[in-house]
């Protein structure tokens, strides 16, 4: 199974975007500073992810939700599904 998440950081209060196979692994990996472009921003709490079957639809998922970011739709998402904004 793939995976597309959206963590928060705790420091910025900023929402990122990403596509794993494995999430617990991935959201470790962000709060150790592992990830590029996540390292200054730790910590981080996961607020949102899907399931799908093959890793092309998730990162087609990833895609549509980052183009998405900051828009009125991607803040309902995040209404709808983490209560968070």
């Amino acid at each position: 199974m793939y995976y597309v998440y959206i963590i928060k950081s705790l420091k910025d209060n900023k929402f990122y975007i990403g596509q794993t196979n494995n999430i617990e692994n991935r959201l470790v990996k962000h709060n150790k500073g592992l990830v590029k472009s996540t390292k200054n921003k730790k910590p981080f709490i996961l607020v949102f992810q899907e399931e799908f079957i093959s890793r092309k639809e998730a990162i087609n998922r990833e895609i549509y939700l980052k183009s998405l970011k900051g828009g009125n739709e991607f803040k309902r998402i995040l209404i709808k599904h983490c209560r968070v904004v």
